[in-house]
């Protein structure tokens, strides 16, 4: 039931996104639904690969790299998803922080229950 819930709520936030984040689009609510999906499974199967191959930059960067991998994969989501679009870096970068932010709030108060 709390991923169904974190899956409702990151559809949300991703509407919320496209209304204050000038450059993100979404067509409409079943839009959310599927990026959010999309952005699940981006963030469960690809992104880990991706921070493995990237650690070196990381250590380097001392975790900052972190950001730039979020906002490809959200912007890889966008390329995905019809009816869900990111019109540049930064955009997808300020879309991606803010859904990481969002994301440990309300992981932070499910865990909680």
């Amino acid at each position: 039931m709390k991923l169904f819930i974190r899956w409702l709520l990151s559809a949300a936030a991703l509407v919320l996104l496209a209304y204050y984040i000038p450059g993100i689009s979404i067509a409409n609510f079943y839009a959310a639904i599927v990026a959010a999906l999309v952005l699940g499974l981006i963030n469960a199967l690809i992104k880990p690969i991706i921070v493995v191959l990237t650690l070196p930059f990381n250590i380097l960067t001392l975790g900052l790299f972190s950001l730039l991998i979020n906002t490809f994969c959200f912007w890889f989501a966008s390329t995905v998803v019809k009816g869900f679009g990111v019109a540049g870096f930064w955009p997808a970068f300020w879309g991606a922080f803010a859904m990481w932010v969002f994301n440990w709030f309300v992981g932070s108060l499910l865990k909680g229950r």
